[in-house]
């Protein structure tokens, strides 16, 4: 698993610098101004050419990474070579995953098209379909490797890539009944593609911060030892659903609507989206940090805790997603304030912020490394996102002339407070199940969790109306009349 999460995390990296997040914060605002102010036709020539230059772009990657694998993964992963064959299976896995990378942008730019046409629903659904390709690989490749004479975990690099490709397939459907036509030719000469393209390069940096944080993570953890590696990764893996869920969501519903308010100059517009998106973060993602905080190792317990994963496993994968998820509303302010600046037209901002932030999750981690070992790589990354989100929501307070900051402050002091309250529930709760469901059965650990989660949501709902915290009525509300 170490080898497969370092040759996953090369073609991830430039995922999610290059294919999704620059891609996006770039195209998103140009393609909303060319549909808001030319129309479908003129839109849909912007997203041809796009398409057919990131096929160009990312292919050329892509067999340079191939070529060139063995000196990218022994710079990245030399100590790896102290295990015998573990280098080498990272090296094979790398070039199997590398190819990833061209359906994950082609994937990107489909979604930044039906995100900008109002299709959220489809877009979000099809990174799913990524998790379920990786399941059924795990059950139905998996045992057919050896036959072949390929390691085990090469199934689950195969299932990735099947995932990637039906990331595209899934949203061609509707991007077809929108009137898309993908064709083979692109013009290098459009204006709006050379806008996309000369944004993609600041943008690439200042969306660079999450990542490439996790990309230094990854390279100390191979010198802590085996499983390092792994556990900061399944830690990772679970503070980032509270930000999917809360943060990338959001932030992926906002960004079409401030670039439509830009394209029409009204900047009231702008700054009433923004802050209400910050507010719906916070009133989601305050109560996710305190969940996971208090929850962290019987959820872990209850996911992971099967076969060769063992209890001293689950008890270093829990103490990394704790120094994670303190960072949890850093990550996704970051998320949501970073797209804004290039739909503002103040690219460099997100850049010299985003620098700043690599500088310090550096520095913090070549120092709590050393003091908390691969724990210190989580907590340093945690502070250094916050640092990266609070600059950001600074900056874009004095670009918009105020954010409402008086009721985000008050929501937040609501939040949290209703957020302590809830955490100390699930905790009793979990503490009381705790002695009857260590080392019992999947059933018996998963009403640990399902009881702690129940109680804390609860006991939440109930203080956030005590507390009238607006947003969260709205929130609830929203779930409320999705499942009727």
């Amino acid at each position: 698993m170490d080898a497969f999460v370092v040759a996953f995390r090369i073609p991830n990296l430039v995922r999610d610098l290059f294919a999704e997040g620059a891609m996006s914060a770039a195209f998103v605002p140009t393609f909303t101004r060319r549909l808001t102010l030319a129309g479908k036709a003129d839109a849909w020539r912007l997203a041809n050419n796009l398409i057919n230059a990131l096929l160009v772009i990312t292919s050329l990657l892509v067999i340079f990474g191939i070529v060139f694998a063995p000196a990218i993964v022994t710079a990245y992963a030399r100590d790896f070579s102290q295990v015998p064959g573990k280098l080498e299976l990272t090296i094979r896995l790398t070039r199997v995953l590398l190819p990833f990378l061209v359906m994950v942008a082609v994937a990107a730019a489909a979604m930044g098209m039906l995100n900008s046409l109002h299709h959220y629903f489809v877009p979000a659904l099809s990174p799913a379909l990524f998790n379920v390709a990786t399941i059924v690989g795990a059950f139905a490749l998996v045992p057919l490797m050896p036959a072949v004479g390929l390691p085990r975990i090469t199934a689950i690099a195969i299932a990735a890539l099947a995932g990637g490709l039906l990331q595209v397939l899934a949203q061609w459907p509707s991007l077809h009944r929108e009137g898309f036509r993908y064709r083979a030719s692109f013009d290098w000469r459009d204006p709006a593609l050379r806008q996309v393209l000369m944004l993609m390069g600041p943008g690439t940096v200042g969306l660079a911060a999450t990542q490439v944080n996790l990309f230094v993570n990854t390279l100390l953890a191979t010198s802590q030892g085996t499983g390092a590696v792994s556990w900061l990764s399944y830690a990772f893996r679970l503070m980032y659903l509270p930000i999917g869920l809360f943060g990338v969501s959001i932030a992926t519903a906002t960004l079409p609507a401030v670039s439509r308010h830009v394209a029409v100059g009204d900047r009231e517009g702008i700054r009433r989206t923004v802050a209400h998106a910050l507010a719906m973060m916070l009133v989601l993602n305050v109560p996710a940090t305190f969940g996971l905080v208090v929850l962290s190792a019987p959820i872990v317990r209850l996911l992971f805790e099967h076969g060769r994963f063992v209890p001293a496993d689950t008890a270093a994968t829990a103490g990394a997603l704790r120094f994670y998820a303190v960072g949890l509303v850093g990550y996704a302010t970051a998320r949501i304030a970073s797209p804004v600046f290039y739909a503002l037209g103040r690219s460099r901002v997100p850049v010299i912020v985003s620098v700043s932030a690599i500088a310090l999750n550096i520095v913090l981690n070549l120092v709590l490394v050393r003091i908390l070992g691969f724990g210190g790589l989580a907590l340093g990354t945690s502070i250094a996102m916050m640092a990266n989100g609070a600059v950001l929501l600074v900056l874009l307070r004095r670009h918009l002339d105020g954010l409402d900051e008086r009721i985000l402050s008050m929501t937040f002091l609501k939040i949290v407070l209703a957020s302590c309250v809830m955490a100390a529930t699930s905790f009793a709760v979990s503490h009381l199940f705790g002695g009857v469901t260590t080392g019992r059965g999947l059933a018996l650990q998963g009403a640990q969790v399902a009881a702690s989660i129940s109680a804390g949501l609860a006991v939440l709902i109930v203080a956030a109306k005590m507390l009238h915290i607006r947003e969260f009525e709205e929130a609830l509300s929203s779930v409320t009349a999705r499942l009727k």
